[in-house]
């Protein structure tokens, strides 16, 4: 099983053009079974355009996650996934003040059976609006009965020693975190990818394509796992 998470960055890459087309060229070589999106939207299309033209184009279901609405639509987050969805849950983790944030959770059915949980997320950008977000995400893992438990997103997390990645080592273990941002010099690891249990990991890194320096200012964060490990609870 193969899982991504990529802030498309509304598709304005970093030569500064709006460019859906290369979005979605970027997602299809991920070869991902899900992937998780943030600031989804382009001056182009809104969020519900652009979500079904990378869904059409891609083969993928679609769940959209509106986090706000602008002079250039609709906008937020994303999953797109290959995989049969079993539910879903959408969760307001905002901050009052702040920009609007949101969490989705899935429950999805890997082949054979395994359930898989997801949340994806972009949190935002001050201290104290992560650690009021991550107090809010972390309960959702502990409420929910799942072989595989996945969180994945932009945590907008520049300090390895934060709070709020502490409590997430506490929850999940310690992990590899490739640096994703800025796309052409990646010096922080603000997109990350968490998994529970680790021992199904094969591997995480930063895709770093030709077209994925162009598409977005961060690089697409994948992980390989090892599903079959995981005996169905």
């Amino acid at each position: 099983m193969r899982i991504a998470t990529y802030n498309i960055h509304r598709s304005i890459g970093a030569d500064g053009q709006d460019n859906p087309e290369r979005t979605l060229s970027v997602i299809k070589r991920l070869d991902a079974d899900v992937i998780a999106l943030q600031e989804v939207g382009s001056g182009k299309a809104e969020t519900g355009e652009m979500l079904q033209f990378l869904g059409d184009k891609s083969g993928m279901q679609v769940i959209e996650g509106i986090t706000l609405k602008d002079h250039r639509g609709n906008y937020g987050n994303a999953v797109l996934t290959r995989l049969p969805v079993a539910n879903i849950q959408r969760h307001d983790i905002s901050v009052p003040g702040r920009e609007p944030r949101g969490a989705i959770e899935l429950l999805l059915q890997h082949h054979g059976g395994t359930d898989v949980q997801i949340v994806a997320t972009h949190l935002g950008l001050l201290s104290g609006e992560r650690r009021y977000q991550i107090k809010k995400i972390i309960p959702l893992f502990e409420n929910r009965k799942a072989s595989v438990k996945i969180l994945l997103g932009d945590l907008n997390e520049w300090f390895p020693w934060s709070r709020p990645l502490r409590w997430l080592r506490h929850s999940f273990g310690h992990h590899h975190a490739p640096a994703t941002f800025p796309v052409h010099r990646p010096r922080f690891a603000l997109d990350r990818i968490w998994v529970k249990p680790q021992t199904i990991i094969d591997k995480v890194y930063a895709n770093k394509s030709d077209m994925a320096l162009l598409a977005s200012d961060h690089l697409p964060l994948v992980a390989d796992l090892n599903i079959q490990s995981v005996s169905s609870q």
